[in-house]
């Protein structure tokens, strides 16, 4: 269910991408700052990955590096911005995501919990419950002693004496 969702969700993000891609070379090309805002973007992202790279490879990373043409410039800042887009949508996404299955485990969590703190206070009524009748018990029997009737209450007794009597005649 998860997997169909998110290759939709990626396809989803690159068909938005494209006209936000092309929106900006259009304004790159309209608004003079923001084209040389971009291209700044672009050459400055060059420099840093032509280094990784040459660090990478064991080449020397103290040569002076080319800059772009402008138009490769404003492309490759073009596509930069696309897809730190396309990056931060599917990071809110995610985020949104495991907020989303946090605040339903919690809720989970809580209603397990609540159930079990039902049970316990269950338990305790039905202990205290079981120790009143079993102090009435006790009561009872004490009356049944003083007033003589003790044999009612116990039936072990009053079965024999049952037995005996019927054994007899």
């Amino acid at each position: 269910m998860v997997l169909p969702l998110l290759k939709l969700g990626a396809l989803t993000l690159k068909a938005v991408s494209k006209p936000v891609a092309n929106m900006l070379k259009r304004q790159a090309g309209y608004a003079p700052k923001f084209r040389q805002f971009m291209i700044s973007i672009a050459q400055a992202n060059h420099r840093i990955t032509t280094k990784i790279q040459r660090r990478i490879y064991g080449h020397a990373t103290d040569v002076k590096i080319r800059p772009l043409d402008e138009e490769k410039a404003v492309q490759a800042a073009v596509d930069l911005i696309v897809e730190l887009f396309v990056f931060t949508v599917a990071g809110a996404a995610l985020i949104f995501e495991v907020q989303r299955s946090s605040r339903s485990e919690a809720k989970r969590e809580e209603a397990h919990r609540q159930k079990l703190e039902a049970l316990k206070q269950r338990n305790e009524d039905l202990a205290t419950e079981i120790e009143l009748l079993r102090h009435e018990l006790e009561e009872l029997e004490q009356l049944a002693k003083r007033q003589g009737l003790s044999g009612i209450f116990k039936f072990e007794q009053a079965n024999t004496e049952w037995g005996n009597l019927a054994r007899s005649s």
